[in-house]
C-alpha cells in the first residue's frame, strides 16, 4: 500500500436514518492524509439542525428497537462482527490513511473494537435479573435493566474505531439507539460502520453519525431528548461535557486525559523494561490516552536504563504507516505536530536534560508529512510543565526517585490517575504496588494495562468524570436503567388498610 495525493478532496457527510445524509450546514473542515500532509477530504461540520436530523431518528427508532428481543438484537451484532472481520483490513487502511498510526497497530485497534461486539453478543445473558421467591406474604421481587432511550458518544481522534465500538454495540444490544459525533480529524471510518451496521440488519435510526465540532456536541449535550452521552479525550473537554450535560439531566461517562508512569525497579529485567517503554512511549507515535509518557527509575536504575532508551529511540524506524518495516508514523495533524514540538521547547526551557531531540524530523519522499522523531528528556522533575501536562506524542520523560515509597508517592500526588505500570522481579513489591497506587488501571509487568471487553477501562482522579467506567459490566449499568418489581395476587392481600411499615412476614 502507498499513498496516493488525491486530485479532488473527497467530501464526507453524516450518516442518518440509514443513509448517507445532507448537511444543513455549509462549515467544512479539512481531513489530511498525515504522512504527507495533503489534504484528502473535506468533513461537512453539522449544525444544530443536523443533530436535530440524526436525534429525531433515533428517537424515532427507539421504540421498536426497546421492544425487539436481546437474542434478536444479539443475532444483528453477530452478523456484524462477521462483516467487521470480513472488513478488518479495510477499516484499519482508513485509520492509517487519515490517522498516521502504522498498519499493523490500526488493524489491532480494529480487533480491539471487535472484542466489544463479541461482549455485547452476550446481551441476553448479561440483561438476566435477579428474582427473590415469597419475600413474604405472598411477594415475589425482581428487577430489570431497560434501556434510557437515545444514547450519544463523542470519540477522539486517536482511535476511530475503537473508541466509537467501547459504547454503541453495548449501548444498542441493551435497547438503546445511539448518535455518534466522531472526530473531524478522521471521520471516514465512522461512515463505514454505519454501512455495516445496516448490512448487518440493525434497524434505520438505530445508529446515527453526526460529523461535526464543538457546535454539533453542545447540541447533543443540549437535546431534550439525548438521555445519556460518553466522552472520551482530554481533560478539560471531558470536565466541560460533564458539567454541560449532567446540567442539563443527563447521565455522562466522560473520560478524560492521562499521565502514564511506568515504575523501574533495581530488580527488574532492563531488556523487558527497555522494550516496554519503547513500545509504549512511541507507538501510535505517543497518541494515546493510555501511552507512558513517565519512566519512573528507583535508586541507580537510570544509569543503565537511559542510555538504552536512547540508543533505542535513535534507531526507530519512522515513517508512513502504510510501510510494513515502520514502527512509528506522523503525528495527526500539522497543529498538533507544532503543538508537541512547543512542548519540547519548554522541556528544554525548563532545564530537563535533553537526551534525544524528536523536532523537525523528515522522512524521505514525504517532506510535509507531520513528523517528529521520539524524544527523550532526562532529570525531569515533578514540577515542569512537560511532567505535569499529557503532551500527547512521542516524548519520553525520566525522572529519578529514590525509593519505592518516593515512586508511590510522586505517582500518587499527580492530578492524573489513569493507567500505570511497575516492572519488578519482587512478588510482594507487586502486590503493594498494585494496592497503594491511586490509578484506576494497573500493569504489573505489562506496560499498557488496557483491560479485555469483559472488564471495564477507565481512571481515577481527574481521568475520569461519572461513575461508570467504559465498556464491560459497568456499561452495562451505564446503558440501562434499574427497575425493581414486586408483585403479589388477590388470594393472599390481607383484609383492610395497613398503616405500619411494610415487613417481611
Amino acid at each position: 500500500m502507498e499513498h496516493t495525493a488525491n486530485l479532488e478532496p473527497i467530501q464526507i457527510g453524516h450518516w442518518i436514518n440509514g443513509k448517507l445524509s445532507e448537511t444543513t450546514s455549509d462549515r467544512l473542515s479539512d481531513v489530511f492524509d498525515p504522512a504527507t500532509g495533503a489534504v484528502s477530504g473535506r468533513v461537512n461540520l453539522a449544525s444544530a439542525g443536523d443533530v436535530d436530523a440524526a436525534v429525531a431518528a433515533a428517537k424515532s427508532a427507539f421504540p421498536a428497537w426497546a421492544d425487539t428481543a436481546p437474542l434478536r438484537r444479539a443475532r444483528i451484532l453477530f452478523k456484524f462482527k462477521e462483516l467487521l472481520d470480513k472488513n478488518h483490513d479495510r477499516l484499519a487502511e482508513i485509520i492509517t490513511r487519515e490517522h498516521g498510526k502504522v498498519f499493523s497497530d490500526a488493524k489491532g485497534e480494529v480487533t480491539r473494537g471487535i472484542e466489544v461486539v463479541e461482549f455485547a453478543c452476550g446481551i441476553p445473558n448479561l440483561l438476566k435479573s435477579e428474582f427473590t421467591d415469597n419475600i413474604g406474604g405472598g411477594i415475589d421481587n425482581w428487577n430489570l435493566r431497560q434501556p434510557l432511550g437515545v444514547v450519544a458518544g463523542v470519540t477522539p481522534f486517536n482511535f476511530p474505531v475503537m473508541v466509537p465500538m467501547w459504547m454503541f454495540p453495548v449501548a444498542i444490544a441493551a435497547g438503546n439507539t445511539f448518535v455518534l459525533k466522531p472526530s473531524e480529524r478522521d471521520p471516514s471510518a465512522s461512515l463505514l460502520l454505519g454501512e455495516l451496521l445496516k448490512e448487518a440488519g440493525l434497524p434505520d435510526g438505530v445508529f446515527n453519525v453526526v460529523q461535526g465540532d464543538k457546535v454539533a456536541v453542545d447540541a447533543l449535550l443540549a437535546h431534550p431528548d439525548v438521555e445519556a452521552l460518553s466522552f472520551v479525550g482530554s481533560t478539560p473537554i471531558a470536565e466541560y461535557i460533564y458539567t454541560e450535560g449532567t446540567r442539563h439531566g443527563k447521565r455522562v461517562q466522560a473520560l478524560g486525559g492521562a499521565k502514564n508512569h511506568l515504575v523501574v525497579m533495581p530488580d527488574a529485567n532492563l531488556d523487558q523494561a527497555v522494550d516496554a517503554l519503547i513500545g509504549a512511549a512511541y507507538g501510535s507515535a505517543g497518541e494515546r490516552c493510555m501511552a507512558i509518557s513517565v519512566a519512573v527509575t528507583v535508586g541507580d536504575v537510570a544509569d543503565e536504563l537511559v542510555p538504552r532508551l536512547a540508543e533505542r529511540a535513535r534507531t526507530l524506524v519512522i515513517g508512513s504507516g502504510l510501510n510494513g518495516a515502520v514502527e512509528m508514523g506522523p503525528l495527526v495533524t500539522s497543529v498538533h505536530k507544532a503543538k508537541v514540538e512547543g512542548y519540547i521547547a519548554t522541556g528544554v526551557e525548563e532545564g530537563a536534560a535533553l537526551i534525544i531531540d524528536g523536532r523537525g524530523h523528515k522522512v524521505e519522499n514525504h517532506d510535509e508529512g507531520f513528523f517528529v522523531g521520539g524524544t527523550l528528556f532526562d532529570h525531569v522533575s515533578p514540577e515542569m510543565k512537560i511532567y505535569k501536562e499529557e503532551i500527547f506524542g512521542p516524548v519520553l520523560c525520566v525522572v529519578r526517585v529514590k525509593d519505592f515509597a518516593e515512586a508511590v508517592a510522586l505517582i500518587n500526588a499527580h492530578e492524573f490517575g489513569n493507567g500505570v505500570a511497575l516492572y519488578t522481579s519482587d512478588g510482594a513489591v507487586a502486590r503493594a504496588f498494585s494496592r497503594q497506587i491511586k490509578v484506576g488501571m494497573v500493569g504489573i509487568n505489562v506496560p499498557i494495562p488496557v483491560p479485555m471487553a469483559w472488564h471495564s477501562f477507565g481512571g481515577w482522579k481527574r481521568s475520569l468524570f461519572g461513575d461508570h467506567h467504559a465498556y464491560g459490566a459497568e456499561s452495562i449499568r451505564f446503558y440501562t436503567r434499574y427497575k425493581s418489581i414486586m408483585q403479589r395476587w388477590p388470594d393472599s392481600i390481607a383484609k383492610g388498610a395497613e398503616f405500619t411499615m411494610p415487613v417481611a412476614k
